[in-house]
């Protein structure tokens, strides 16, 4: 494999190969992980945070709770690590951030539970998520930042929705794991032990994407910012680029984790869906999502950005409620369902095929990794991150199972405020000299 991948990338494309290849596994490794916790939030819920006596639904919320929290520190890590990404250059950092992504993610598969050490369970399993959403808030800009940079003329927005396409990959490969686990082992057996196999599968993931970063080039346009005096824009003019990046994401952010991430736990706590059936609902969104990808990339880069999520946005604003109805609906065939969670997934990768190019195209190199790497971790720190814990809630207060539609529906509406300013083909394809 090894000499293969030499053969592919000695060439005059090999660096974009590379940091291709570089930039994508990172994310993956990421994005499983997160994938896998909501898959089998249930389950931690039940392992670390349902003391004796405990009911099921506030445990729940104390899952989705965690797993807010590692989000709210991905803003931390996209401002450090992105400032040494943006000082020391992109390749360093990215070693550092997966490898404790990695170390992480391993240490989850080994934590005693909450029968085991009782109270202590909850903190070590929610420190470690912490240190998951620092590494997970520098791994964006980062990988981004290192795509677009290598990426040819006119080329930035296929080559950032590598990133969108290794988010899906990395899902489907945790829903898939989930599903071979249900399948193969007992529900008993999942609940004692099994659900530690996809945390431990990081070891080898991370391993992989350390042994691809080693072998990474800086990227031109770091390198020739560096090489003389570099100029940067004033704190005000990147806070102001970062808020509006936020607002421009936060709709992707949003329907992204609803339909994608928190659907499983969804179907079984609200419409009393089987562990499998929500694996299978899960798979088909992340299915839909993939396909649209890198074609909403590719055709970022030939109409621009800002119609491709416009599209995106306004038909999560539009479709939300009815697709979720489709679901509750008991008269609905399995295949009218399943149709249902793939186009929710397809509309979603809409939005996030030129989601990437679109904000680093809103910085300059010497503020990129910092500037793209903040505005997506502060949108996705308050819609993804919270997205699991305001919906189990606000179902549970309000006995409104439309409420994920409702969730998904409005933050895409707002959103579609931020996008209208985002700049047409032309000063799009102007960025790409930045």
């Amino acid at each position: 494999m090894k000499e293969t991948f030499r053969k592919r990338t000695a060439g005059p494309d090999g660096p974009r190969v590379r940091a291709l290849a570089a930039g994508s596994v990172g994310n993956f490794i990421e994005w499983y992980e997160f994938g896998v916790y909501g898959y089998f939030a249930t389950v931690i819920a039940a392992r670390f945070f349902t003391p004796e006596g405990g009911g099921e639904g506030e445990a729940l919320v104390r899952t989705y709770a965690s797993f807010a929290l590692a989000f709210f520190f991905r803003p931390i890590g996209a401002a450090v690590f992105g400032r040494l990404g943006d000082r020391i250059g992109r390749r360093p950092v990215l070693i550092l951030v997966v490898s404790l992504m990695t170390g992480a993610t391993a240490l989850i598969g080994l934590l005693p539970t909450y029968a085991a050490v009782g109270g202590l369970a909850p903190w070590l399993l929610t420190l470690l998520r912490v240190v998951q959403g620092l590494s997970a808030g520098g791994e964006f800009g980062g990988a981004v930042a290192l795509m677009t940079e290598f990426a040819p003329p006119g080329r930035r927005g296929l080559y950032g929705a590598w990133q969108s396409f290794t988010v899906a990959l990395g899902l489907l490969g945790g829903a898939g794991v989930a599903a071979v686990l249900a399948s193969a082992l007992t529900e008993q057996q999942v609940q004692s032990w099994g659900w530690r196999v996809p945390f431990l599968l990081a070891v080898p993931l991370g391993l992989g994407a350390l042994w691809l970063r080693l072998r990474l080039d800086e990227t031109p346009s770091f390198v020739r910012r560096h090489e003389g005096v570099p100029v940067r824009p004033s704190r005000r003019e990147v806070a102001g680029a970062i808020a509006l990046g936020a607002g421009r994401v936060m709709g992707w952010a949003a329907a992204g984790y609803t339909f994608l991430v928190v659907l499983p736990s969804y179907l079984q706590s609200t419409l009393d869906a089987s562990f499998q059936q929500a694996l299978v609902a899960t798979v088909l969104a992340n299915l839909g999502f993939a396909v649209t990808i890198l074609p909403a990339g590719l055709l970022s880069d030939r109409v621009g950005r800002r119609p491709v999520m416009l599209a995106g946005a306004l038909l999560v604003t539009v479709l939300a409620v009815p697709l979720l109805d489709l679901l509750q609906d008991p008269g609905a065939s399995a295949a009218v369902q399943g149709a249902a969670v793939c186009c929710a997934g397809a509309v979603v990768g809409l939005l996030a095929g030129p989601g990437p190019a679109m904000l680093a195209e809103m910085f300059p190199t010497t503020v990129r990794y910092t500037g793209l790497g903040l505005s997506y971790a502060l949108s996705n720190a308050v819609f993804s991150g919270c997205a699991g814990l305001i919906i189990t809630e606000a179902v549970q207060r309000t006995g409104d199972a439309d409420i994920p539609a409702y969730y998904a529906a409005v933050a895409c509406a707002v959103s579609v405020l931020a996008l209208a300013t985002v700049p047409g083909v032309t000063r799009a394809v102007e960025g790409e000299t930045r």
